[in-house]
């Protein structure tokens, strides 16, 4: 379907794909777990007044350092495993990313020292707030980075250092920032009650007309970007395979839209996850097995086999544990926020 070839064989060829899935899967989980938490941020300013504002942090509180786990473990097992796309890829978005960890040490730093000061709260509620902002805009100015492509020339990055930022990739920065203030709506919903609950939903509303907007937008400029994707997608057979995923992901989108409507508290978060896996999705159809794009595959990129065995191990022992952890936290703290402060701080019910 894809027209590779048959060059890779036994471990050689099984190993880069078991990687690849590896860290798309740990993307994956921190695009979900801390976008709802980076929307949070987003959606916090906006917010009617201290006690709101209160609840929607401490939603997030018990469990937002744990989240970025997951981002660790995708940049750790990138440079382990296919170092030479490591090599090219840092060099191109040193700067978005340099940003990004920058903003999320304000924001960092807001969890800590926000419920313990008085005078200076409001300084930390813009940390939290802009710090989210920046760091979602960050994010998805990395990601349009990466569909567009990098110049390079065999393990070398020869663009400049700015070439990241062109209108494609700001107009992903500014989608993710609406997909993750959906997640953080949509989470708001489902974890905080009364006039907050009603509020957030309205939000919701709003991000998810957005988000909507922002993909068809990137949907329809993608193919134009000039790397043979338009192949992948309007070519026959491929069309009759890949049809399914814009249509289920604009049902997931009415499905949102009406479990907003009707009221429901907890689909409608895991609605906005789907929306957010069948972009995922298309994003992987649209570049695999590009790891580095437009031409470095992840074979070519990847490490030895006895490297890549050796990392595996490690991998085999931490992601489980990390997924264990994950569940066990969320599961602890399950539950909506209290309206009311219990002992110093807000309970769940």
């Amino acid at each position: 379907m894809f027209g590779f070839g048959t060059e890779y064989e036994g471990l050689a060829f099984w190993l880069p794909l078991i990687w690849a899935g590896l860290i798309a899967v740990a993307v994956a989980m921190y695009v979900i777990v801390d976008g709802f938490d980076l929307g949070i941020g987003i959606l916090f300013k906006s917010a009617r007044d201290e006690n709101w504002r209160d609840r929607m942090m401490f939603s997030v509180a018990p469990i937002w350092d744990g989240n970025e786990t997951w981002l660790i473990l995708g940049g750790g097992g990138l440079f382990a495993v296919f170092h030479i796309a490591y090599a090219i890829l840092m060099p191109a978005l040193y700067v978005p990313i340099t940003v990004m960890l920058i903003a999320l040490i304000f924001r960092g730093v807001a969890f800590e020292f926000r419920f313990k000061s008085e005078r200076s709260k409001f300084l930390w509620d813009n940390a939290f707030h802009y710090g989210s902002l920046v760091a979602t805009f960050a994010q998805g100015v990395v990601l349009g980075a990466f569909v567009q492509g990098f110049s390079h020339d065999a393990r070398q990055f020869t663009g400049g250092t700015l070439d990241f930022l062109t209108p494609f990739s700001v107009l992903t920065g500014l989608g993710l920032i609406c997909g993750y203030g959906l997640l953080g709506a949509t989470w708001c919903v489902m974890k905080t009650t009364g006039e907050l609950e009603i509020w957030a939903r309205r939000m919701a509303f709003r991000f998810l007309i957005a988000t909507i907007v922002a993909m068809v937008l990137v949907s329809l400029w993608v193919p134009f970007l000039g790397r043979q994707i338009e192949v992948r997608w309007f070519s026959w057979p491929n069309i009759a395979f890949l049809i399914p995923i814009p249509l289920i992901t604009a049902y997931v989108a009415y499905q949102l839209y009406r479990d907003l409507e009707f009221g429901r508290h907890v689909r409608p978060f895991f609605l906005a996850i789907a929306l957010f896996l069948l972009g995922y999705l298309g994003l992987g159809v649209s570049l695999f097995p590009y790891i580095v794009p437009p031409a470095l595959t992840v074979w070519q990129a990847a490490n030895t086999v006895s490297s890549q065995l050796f990392a595996l191990a490690g991998f085999a022992i931490v992601m489980p544990v990390t997924f264990a952890y994950t569940a066990y936290a969320y599961y602890v703290f399950r539950g909506k926020v209290s309206e009311e402060i219990r002992g110093g701080g807000y309970g769940y019910h």
